[in-house]
């Protein structure tokens, strides 16, 4: 009987220690009955991707989606043409503006925005950091 695979992707958080204990064990069977035991049903694409990027920052994806999705509908065409958003960090939202003026009127609207953001996307941001966008960036 062939040995298990060496490019096996875990979808299960117990997986990664049933492979090690097994490897170190030197126990195939043991592998392969822990291995089925953990993978009986599969897992769907968005939960995984989920649980990846709140592993990474503690954002889910429809936070990003709310954030970057729904940004012009939040803070209206005329903002939005001057100011994007370019990060969602846990709670915290960064924003670049195109000059210091529109940074500084980001500043006194980040309150606002924050509710709209919660209004129209359902996005719970604490806080937002602006900086200003550097010549020759996008």
């Amino acid at each position: 009987m062939a040995a298990p695979s060496s490019t096996v992707t875990p979808s299960h958080p117990d997986l990664d220690e049933a492979v090690l204990g097994a490897a170190f064990s030197g126990s195939r069977d043991l592998w392969r009955s822990r291995y089925r035991e953990l993978v009986t049903e599969p897992v769907p694409i968005t939960r995984s991707l989920d649980r990846i990027m709140k592993s990474l920052r503690g954002t889910d994806r429809r936070q990003v989606g709310g954030v970057f999705g729904r940004w012009d509908d939040a803070v209206g065409e005329q903002v939005a043409a001057h100011v994007r958003p370019v990060k969602l960090d846990q709670q915290t939202l960064v924003v670049e503006a195109d000059t210091t003026a529109w940074a500084t009127q980001v500043k006194f609207l980040s309150d606002t925005i924050i509710a709209r953001l919660d209004e129209v996307a359902g996005v719970d941001i604490e806080r937002v950091d602006v900086r200003v966008r550097r010549r020759g960036r996008g």
